[in-house]
């Protein structure tokens, strides 16, 4: 359990979380340029929004990956939100708008950790995190891709896709790359790397 003094963040956090979302930040601008091809699959379909949703979930990796490392308040929400800079500034076509989307799906997890008062990082909350996250982004689709004008029986097999890909990429592969970078030691200075020592 951590103290009041532990919970503020220290500078190898912000080092560390910026580092992780340079790296970050290009994998979601590599995922931006696969949609196009997957998007063109299913074009025959008419289905081609499965193109982008199969792969949403690369896009809530930052927040999950990075809390369940450093396990401190906050770190949800600027990982994604700093994950979305980068790639805006490596040329994402939507613009700032991205950004946004990275305060709100930022959001969807840090509310989960927040619901545990930022004592538990695990495999539920991580797991929980990638729910928030499917859930505020696809209010966000509303809004911002107009989702309204999709049939019913058709948005609920988007957001089962979008939930399906999160829990994939942010849920089990995050779990799995922070406990593999844990076992290294290179995690050691960091709540998730002190756990792995004593554990």
């Amino acid at each position: 359990m951590e103290t009041k003094k532990e919970g503020i963040w220290k500078l190898k956090d912000v080092i560390f979380v910026t580092m992780l979302c340079v790296v970050l930040g290009v994998v979601y601008l590599a995922a931006v340029y696969l949609i196009s091809p997957l998007t063109a699959v299913f074009a025959p379909t008419g289905l081609s929004l499965l193109g982008t949703e199969l792969i949403f979930g690369v896009w809530f990796m930052a927040p999950t990956l990075a809390a369940y490392i450093i396990q401190k308040p906050s770190v949800a929400i600027v990982a994604e939100v700093l994950a979305s800079l980068v790639e805006v500034l490596l040329g994402n076509m939507y613009g700032p708008m991205v950004i946004v989307a990275g305060i709100i799906q930022g959001a969807g997890a840090e509310i989960v950790f927040a619901l545990w008062r930022y004592k538990r990082f695990d495999r539920t909350t991580m797991y929980l995190a990638t729910v928030g996250c499917t859930i505020t982004s696809f209010l966000w689709s509303f809004v911002r891709s107009n989702y309204l004008a999709i049939a019913p029986g058709l948005l609920v097999v988007y957001f089962l896709v979008r939930l399906v890909s999160a829990f994939l990429f942010a849920g089990v592969l995050c779990k799995v790359m922070g406990d593999s970078l844990a076992k290294t030691g290179l995690l050691k200075s960091y709540a998730l790397g002190r756990a792995a020592a004593n554990g």
